[in-house]
């Protein structure tokens, strides 16, 4: 796999994983993926996957020690609290996969979806919002939801477990 291939395929689901350890700060978590790929770019090892998910660990646990965040003698297994290793690397594919998904969906529908789930904001609020009908913020729900389920019956599991 070229490092261009593996930034399109693994930088959304590393950027994820990531955010695991450090808390859910995306700036961050984007910093130690990209520092992460010049690694592989330097030193282009044979399983560039999974080269990439220890180096981000390893990072992201660095990045904690530094800043004070955690004690300095913190082992891998205590950041990760109650998921695996591996458990994070599943979850945050799954997470990025969702996110192709939604990105996917047409542009009203994904705003008003978004607003929904990830927003917390009622039907009304979006409606008011937006300047059009809760029974159209309903129908656009119904529709990304129908639309994430038949893309793929994982990709709503995980939804349904995010939100």
């Amino acid at each position: 796999m070229n490092i261009e291939a593996a930034f399109k395929l693994l930088y959304r689901p590393l950027c994820l994983y990531a955010m695991h350890y450090l808390y859910g700060n995306i700036d961050n978590a984007e910093d130690v993926v990209e520092d992460c790929f010049v690694k592989l770019w330097e030193h282009q090892p044979d399983n560039p996957k999974s080269f990439l998910y220890t180096a981000v660990r390893n990072a992201c646990i660095d990045r904690l020690r530094k800043s004070k965040c955690v004690p300095i003698d913190i082992e891998p297994k205590d950041i990760e609290g109650y998921i695996t290793d591996e458990e994070a690397q599943d979850r945050s594919e799954r997470e990025a996969k969702l996110w192709v998904a939604i990105d996917r969906l047409p542009e009203r529908c994904r705003q008003v979806f978004l607003m929904s789930k990830r927003d917390g904001m009622k039907y009304k609020e979006i409606a008011e919002s937006l300047g059009i009908s809760e029974r159209t913020v309903e129908h656009q729900v119904s529709k990304a939801l129908k639309e994430l389920r038949g893309n793929r019956k994982e990709i709503y599991f995980v939804m349904m477990m995010l939100y």
